[in-house]
Formats: structure tokens, C-alpha cells, sequence
């Protein structure tokens, strides 16, 4: 924001200024008392609250307004609140760090660390920019991860989801400290008294009867972006239900080998090749020795 009058500015913006009270006070009264004289945004808010009405308020106290540049660019860059707003779900993400043959553990279930020390920073970036990361009961048991974001000062604490139907987590479990939310989703008929002994905790336990339910309840919690980080399990549950909007996967030169080697998608799996899922939009980039790519669903 600017820490001086601004009167005869021009103000750029990739979002339509705003013009109802949430969390903060319009930003139309902010631009028309700092004295803007012309504003340019590359697109409108798809938000019903805002629609355009934030464009025809300036336009109103003749402030001109000029929308539409750079507007794919800002679509982009917007893409998670974009997604949001129109789903009313949050734009889930699946990651997972593999060897360049396909593989995300050991045949004993170690998998540290397959990725390089710049990927993991990167990743840990990707948790920062969440509301909430997402794993499965068996990572718990096998990896005792602790889901927290790391060297990156000032970051905000998502919500960390792990997916329990029996609620067979055990209260040692790095994920159930108290460096951010936890929360452990269940089916609904899952332990009342295993349930009550988390809660004691300080744990959350949520009851859930689908991934869609429990996407939709996070998105009432504001969560925008979700990030999942397995196992194969997991991951195939979303691709499988079409509830995953992106893939992003860190490939390091390495082979590992083994029939029982761990893979990042299980499931059912497909038959034919013509059924396999498809990915578009795509986008490699090198971290170091490790390449990654993301693609759409």
C-alpha cells in the first residue's frame, strides 16, 4: 500500500477493485479517497458479492476504468480463488516426489530422501501457499511425517488432514503436535471412544462420509487450496472421484527398482491405455538434478 498521498495516480490490479465489506472494508472507498484518477484491471470478480459492481462504483465517481489486460495471465495467477469461487470447492493439488522409474518408496517403505534439498524447500513453498494438506493413514504409519512448513519465514500454518476411517492413528504421531491444526477424518461410524481421546488432544475429528463432503467442509473453513501428499491410496481416491484439479511431480535421477516398490497412484488401476487419465496444460521446469512437472486434470 502506499505510504503517501496518491491524488492523479494510475492504479493497476489483476482483480476488480472490491466493493462490499468482508474481512476488509471495500477497496473502492480506498481507491476514490486516495484520489486515484484512472484504474486498470485485468479482469472482473467472478464473485457474486462483487460481479462488477466494484467497476461500475469508480466508474460512477468518474474514475475510469479499464478492464481486460492481460486477462488470461491474471486468470492464472488467480487460478485458486478463481476456482473457488466458482465450485465453491477448494482447487486440489496432488504431489509426490518419484524416482525416474516410477517409484515413491523402497520395497521397505523408505523414502528419504528421494527428492534434492532445493525440491524439498519447493515443497515446502507449495505448503505455505495451502489451507490445508491432505494425507492418508498408512503415510502416517510408514513415514511419520509432521506436515509442517519449514525455512520459510513468516509462512502460515495449513491445516493438516489425515484421512483415518478406523481412527487408527496412534497419539505419538508427529502430525498430532501442536505446531498447526490437525485434523483426522473418519467414516461415520468410526470408535466414539478412540474419537473422544484424540478430541482430548486437542484434535479435531471430523466425520465424513465422502472426499467430496470433505472437501466441501473445508471450503466453509476459506480453505482454497488443498494439497495432497498421499499415499497411492489417496491419490487415486481423487483422481478416480474427479476431485483433482492439478498434478505436480518432483522425478529425480534415480531407479529403485522392485516389484514391491511403492508407486504414487494405486487404486484399481485401467486396462486399456485409451482410458488412462489425461493431463494438459503442461509445465516442466528443473530444481537442481530434479525436474518437475505439473499438468491439469
Amino acid at each position: 500500500s502506499a505510504r503517501q498521498p496518491v491524488p492523479g495516480a494510475d492504479l493497476y490490479v489483476t482483480l476488480e477493485p472490491c466493493n462490499h465489506h468482508g474481512k476488509t472494508p471495500p477497496c473502492t472507498d480506498a481507491i476514490i479517497k486516495a484520489g486515484i484518477k484512472k484504474v486498470y484491471t485485468a479482469m472482473k470478480d467472478p464473485n457474486p458479492l462483487a460481479a462488477g459492481k466494484g467497476l461500475t462504483r469508480l466508474t460512477q465517481h468518474q474514475i475510469p476504468v479499464l478492464c481486460g489486460i492481460m486477462e488470461k495471465q491474471a486468470k492464472e495467477l488467480n487460478r485458486d480463488y478463481l476456482h473457488f469461487i466458482v465450485t465453491k470447492r477448494p482447487y486440489v493439488i496432488l504431489k509426490w516426489a518419484m524416482s525416474a522409474d516410477g517409484k515413491i518408496a523402497t520395497k521397505t517403505g523408505d523414502a528419504r530422501w528421494i527428492s534434492n534439498e532445493q525440491a524439498r524447500r519447493f515443497t515446502h513453498q507449495l505448503r505455505a501457499d495451502a489451507g490445508a494438506i491432505v494425507i492418508g493413514i498408512n503415510t502416517v504409519l510408514q513415514d511419520d511425517p509432521s506436515l509442517t512448513v519449514r525455512g520459510i519465514p513468516g509462512a502460515k500454518k495449513p491445516v493438516r488432514v489425515i484421512l483415518d476411517h478406523h481412527l487408527r492413528i496412534p497419539g505419538s504421531a508427529k502430525v498430532l503436535d501442536h505446531q498447526a491444526i490437525s485434523v483426522v477424518v473418519c467414516g461415520e461410524h468410526c470408535a466414539r471412544k478412540r474419537a473422544r481421546q484424540l478430541m482430548i488432544k486437542g484434535v479435531e475429528v471430523m466425520r465424513v462420509k465422502t472426499l467430496k463432503e470433505l472437501l466441501g467442509k473445508l471450503a466453509d473453513r476459506g480453505v482454497a487450496k488443498v494439497l495432497v501428499e498421499g499415499g497411492g491410496e489417496v491419490h487415486a481416491s481423487f483422481i478416480e472421484q474427479r476431485l483433482a484439479d492439478q498434478v505436480l511431480v518432483v522425478m529425480a535421477p534415480l531407479i529403485i527398482g522392485g516389484r514391491q516398490a511403492i508407486t504414487p497412484v494405486s487404486g484399481q488401476g485401467i486396462s486399456k491405455i485409451k482410458d488412462a487419465v489425461k493431463l494438459h496444460n503442461i509445465k516442466i521446469t528443473t530444481i537442481g538434478d530434479n525436474l518437475i512437472m505439473q499438468g491439469e486434470l
